[in-house]
């Protein structure tokens, strides 16, 4: 999977992703220690209970629309923000989302904070 070159690039990233339900791809746009709240209000923090937590919405095969509103970065941090809409099932979702990334030493992107329902 190709790697974030711009922040924008990590939602296009997981939506194409998350489409063809690969949650190994999904994974590697998160650093180790990265964090998302969840609709319970619990907050996944790291690899493992990051890959529990999307790997929930990974397994409902959703499809989902997710556009960037907006990127505010102040050198190597920047927030995103996005607007989603996904069907998983014939339910259908909608939200705005914020997100934290950071550029790597490699000069990449990745999430730090990926809130999905921080814009509501």
């Amino acid at each position: 999977m190709p790697a974030a070159q711009k922040p924008e690039d990590l939602d296009r990233l997981f939506g194409e992703a998350l489409n063809r339900a690969d949650l190994d791809a999904i994974m590697t746009l998160y650093e180790p220690g990265a964090a998302m709240p969840e609709q319970t209000g619990n907050v996944a923090v790291g690899t493992d209970a990051l890959r529990q937590s999307i790997g929930q919405f990974v397994a409902m095969k959703p499809q989902i629309d997710l556009q960037v509103e907006k990127v505010v970065q102040a050198g190597d941090i920047a927030l995103v923000y996005s607007k989603w809409s996904m069907n998983a099932g014939g339910q259908k979702m909608d939200g705005k989302g914020r997100e934290v990334a950071r550029r790597q030493a490699d000069g990449t992107w990745k999430f730090v904070i990926d809130d999905p329902f921080g814009g509501m």
